[in-house]
C-alpha cells in the first residue's frame, strides 16, 4: 500500500493540511514551541511572584498563575491531535485572547487595580506584545483546521 495516497477514516488524504497531524506539524510544531516557551516562562514567573511577594499584588499575581495554566492548556491540545485536543486548543487560546484583551484594558481603565505586571498587563508589553499577536495566530491556525474538529 502506498502510504503518501492512503486515506483516513473521513476519507481524507493523511498527508492533507487538515488532517490531524499537519495541525501540530510544520508551522504547527513552531506554534506548540512558542506556546511551550510562554507555558514555561509564565509558570516560572507566577511562581516566583506568589512565593516571594504575593502580599504585595495578590491579584496580579493570580492572574500569572491563570496565565500559565492557560498556556499549558493549550501547548497540550496544539501538540496533540484529534478533535477534543483542538476543541481544548480552541477553548484555551480563545480564554488567551479574551484574557489578554480585559487585562490589557482593565490596566488601562484602573492601573492602580494591577501594581505589579502579569504576563497579559499592557498587551503583553512586557514580553514584546507577543501575548496579544500569539493567540491571533493560534486562532487563525486552528481555523485553517477546523476539520479537525470533525473527527
Amino acid at each position: 500500500m502506498n502510504h503518501s495516497n492512503h486515506r483516513d477514516d473521513a476519507g481524507v488524504p493523511e498527508s492533507s493540511p487538515s488532517s490531524p497531524a499537519a495541525r501540530n506539524a510544520g508551522p504547527g510544531r513552531l506554534l506548540v514551541a512558542v506556546y511551550a516557551i510562554f507555558a514555561l516562562a509564565a509558570s516560572a514567573r507566577a511562581a516566583f511572584q506568589i512565593l516571594t511577594k504575593f502580599d504585595h499584588a495578590p491579584v496580579a499575581y493570580l492572574l500569572s498563575a491563570f496565565a500559565a495554566v492557560v498556556y499549558v492548556v493549550a501547548t497540550v491540545g496544539l501538540g496533540r491531535s484529534g478533535s477534543t485536543a483542538y476543541k481544548v486548543s480552541v477553548a484555551a487560546v480563545g480564554v488567551e485572547m479574551f484574557g489578554v484583551l480585559a487585562v490589557g484594558i482593565f490596566g488601562l481603565i484602573d492601573p492602580a487595580a494591577l501594581p505589579d505586571d502579569t504576563v497579559w498587563s499592557g498587551f503583553g508589553s512586557g514580553y514584546g506584545y507577543v501575548p496579544l499577536v500569539l493567540p491571533m495566530i493560534g486562532l487563525w491556525w486552528l481555523y485553517r483546521h477546523r476539520a479537525d474538529a470533525r473527527r
